[in-house]
């Protein structure tokens, strides 16, 4: 099954065509672990489980890498005001962002690497850029000479010939305003945070944090590299040309982009109040599920407008696709799996894949047992937690609370119907009022 993506440097839908075969390399943007990862983080990382999901569907063997950048000026900003090492904090955050990606059904990456578990190949990396003309020395540190790079822009189609977009930082002793930083000398204000080399004591860069774990994990050059469209500039295309001039071939095959996810119709700022996380999400009474529903019903190369009400529509929605899971599994329908492939394969069309899953759910032609295998077998993609319930069986004891609730219910004591529910809850039962009655399930 071949697999078609949009490429964010050609600006067209392309086949994977991966370097070792049926193996495809991908490298995913990782976090700065210095907070809780917000919604359009988490929207990254669950299309790079889709990716993942749909390559791993059609055939590919994956090699996933998601680096953790655990050291730069954010971090150490934070660790100094809580009074802790930056090891600490970002320890603290990373358990916090891996209790999030599990909620969410995201697949564990094959390899983690940490930014400060590669400072020594980052510095092999920037004495042979000095070495070979692409980098030059400051008063505060070591950098890239844009004007070296090859086809510098590309992925982010800049005008060269315009004024710099570039965010200015460092000296005033650049040749280029458009030039980056590989290596920040020492200063007071890193508090010890700085390593030996031979061009002066100091800390990475940024960039060249992505570039040193992308080419010791994945190779010189690599399949597919995702991230948000934020990180196009000048993350990414400082990424390529730092790589390209060290190693001397194309870094990336592919790049992929997903677009930002907007809160109420505004970009998410902490100065707007909008700063919205999966712990806000949840204390807000909706299941980390929902959110992963939520982000699957829209393109990933589209703005992705977040509310509560349309939370509340995904949660409904993923309700009502899991009752149509039985408890017996037929065979998947060849027809509907077809029609499936077309659309994961197209570029992700995740959406139009979500809509054909209701189809089926709707099917009165096929089999209980048919549907249940067919979306089953969609869900190796979605992710989504649908599997088969095995019919349980009610104890005695809550057979006589539900019934006394019910009675409470008829006689409009909701004191009373709330208190028995909360005890029916406490023993690991669920209880839930539908059109066609109570319903009593076994909690998860």
């Amino acid at each position: 099954m071949d697999v078609r993506l949009f490429n964010s440097l050609s600006r067209s839908i392309e086949k994977l065509e991966p370097i070792h075969d049926r193996e495809v390399r991908m490298y995913n943007c990782g976090p700065t672990v210095y907070g809780f990862a917000h919604i359009g983080n988490l929207r990254s990382f669950i299309v790079n489980d889709m990716l993942r999901r749909v390559l791993e569907y059609t055939g590919h063997d994956v090699m996933q890498v998601m680096n953790i950048t655990d050291i730069d000026d954010k971090m150490i900003t934070r660790a100094n005001e809580q009074g802790v090492s930056i090891h600490t904090l970002g320890l603290e955050y990373e358990n916090f962002l891996f209790a999030d990606l599990k909620s969410l059904n995201v697949l564990t990456p094959h390899k983690i690497p940490h930014a400060t578990a590669h400072v020594g190949g980052m510095i092999v990396m920037i004495e042979k850029l000095i070495r070979e003309g692409f980098a030059y020395k400051t008063s505060d540190g070591v950098y890239f000479e844009v004007a070296k790079a090859k086809n510098y822009g590309a992925l982010a189609h800049l005008n060269m010939d315009a004024e710099t977009e570039a965010r200015v930082e460092g000296t005033l002793d650049k040749k280029s305003a458009r030039d980056f930083a590989l290596w920040k000398f020492e200063t007071p204000d890193d508090y010890g945070n700085a390593y030996d080399a031979s061009f002066g004591r100091g800390r990475p860069g940024w960039h060249i944090e992505c570039s040193e774990m992308a080419r010791d994990t994945l190779g010189e050059t690599i399949d597919i590299h995702t991230g948000g469209v934020d990180l196009i500039f000048p993350h990414h295309t400082n990424e390529i040309s730092q790589s390209e001039a060290f190693n001397g071939k194309p870094f990336v095959k592919i790049w992929l982009h997903n677009e930002f996810v907007m809160v109420d119709g505004q970009k998410m700022s902490k100065s707007l109040g909008n700063h919205t996380t999966l712990k806000i999400i949840t204390e807000s009474g909706f299941p980390p599920l929902a959110f992963r529903y939520f982000v699957l019903g829209a393109h990933y190369r589209s703005k992705l407008n977040f509310t509560f009400e349309a939370l509340e529509g995904a949660q409904n929605a993923l309700k009502k696709l899991t009752e149509h899971i039985g408890e017996e599994v037929g065979s998947v329908n060849k027809d509907y799996k077809e029609r499936f492939v077309d659309f994961i394969t197209q570029d992700l069309d995740i959406p139009r894949a979500l809509a054909l899953a209701w189809e089926v759910a709707k099917d009165a032609s096929i089999s209980p047992a048919d549907k249940t295998a067919t979306l089953l077998d969609f869900d190796r993609v979605f992710g989504l937690g649908l599997f088969v319930r095995k019919k349980e069986t009610v104890p005695n004891n809550i057979k006589v609370l539900t019934k006394s609730r019910e009675e409470a219910r008829e006689n409009k004591d909701w004191k009373k119907s709330d208190k028995i529910r909360n005890e029916i809850n406490f023993l690991g039962w669920r209880v839930e009022d539908t059109e066609k009655g109570t319903k009593i399930s076994k909690l998860d």
